[in-house]
């Protein structure tokens, strides 16, 4: 297995996103019963997140439930946020131990009072910790997450607080889930998938992509740190040429 620890800080993703892709043919293909799929994916998910805190990843987001999942089979929506439900409180001992704050994103509205309060009450108890921040993005798309950041503008030029020729990427970039993040450095769908699925598009704008035809509940951290290595050699240049970006590296 790679080391990502022994790389250079700068070299490590800061913010680590992942579409947890695969869970119900994971299910199909080891014949087991009905949400067993969904099961094993959130088990897989524990050694992922203590992996991360301790290579030194700063932010981890994580995709458990779209937008558009809600148009799946109400019996499989129902399991879905009961495995929500078991994912925060079984989660929250490991935020303790590890320091990592839990934060959700989504539109909330959409989802049951009771999980809403959970959520936020998780939210609450971690929101000193600094060792990593754990994100679940739940009842999320990225489509969603623009249209709210540019409602929440609309808003303010309705009301004369602000000004439609002042708004910029900048000022939109800050009215987005996670504007307060680093921005997503390195993305992972697993499934063997090839799209983004509408998650964190605004934030994964310049995000080197990996995509593994693992599914979610058969990955591994060991998978996790090739990746990273990979990351780790890739050049990410931001529009400029490959010139501007080893003068630059030359010169710090």
């Amino acid at each position: 297995m790679s080391n990502p620890t022994a790389l250079a800080s700068d070299l490590l993703p800061r913010h680590i996103a992942i579409i947890m892709d695969g869970n119900n043919r994971y299910g199909k293909i080891n014949h087991l019963g009905e949400g067993q799929g969904h099961i094993a994916g959130k088990d897989a998910l524990d050694p992922v997140v203590e992996y991360c805190v301790s290579t030194g990843i700063e932010v981890l987001t994580v995709f458990a439930f779209s937008s558009e999942n809600w148009q799946r089979p109400p019996s499989e929506v129902a399991l879905l946020m009961q495995l929500l439900r078991l994912t925060i409180n079984e989660q929250m001992p490991r935020m303790q131990q590890y320091r990592i704050r839990l934060r959700f994103i989504g539109d909330r509205g959409q989802l049951s009072e009771d999980l809403q309060a959970l959520m936020a009450d998780a939210e609450a108890k971690t929101a000193d910790f600094t060792a990593m921040t754990l994100v679940i993005a739940i009842s999320y798309g990225g489509q969603w997450d623009i249209a709210h950041a540019a409602k929440q503008l609309a808003q303010q030029v309705e009301a004369g607080q602000l000004r439609a020729e002042d708004i910029d990427k900048e000022m939109l970039g800050e009215y987005v889930q996670l504007a307060d993040t680093p921005a997503v450095d390195m993305l992972v769908r697993t499934g063997g998938e090839y799209r983004l699925s509408n998650f964190l598009l605004w934030q994964s704008a310049y995000a080197e992509l990996f995509f593994t035809q693992t599914l979610w509940p058969d990955f591994k951290v060991s998978e996790l740190a090739t990746m990273i290595a990979e990351f780790a050699q890739r050049q990410r240049r931001f529009g400029k040429t490959s010139e501007q970006v080893v003068t630059e590296q030359q010169t710090r």
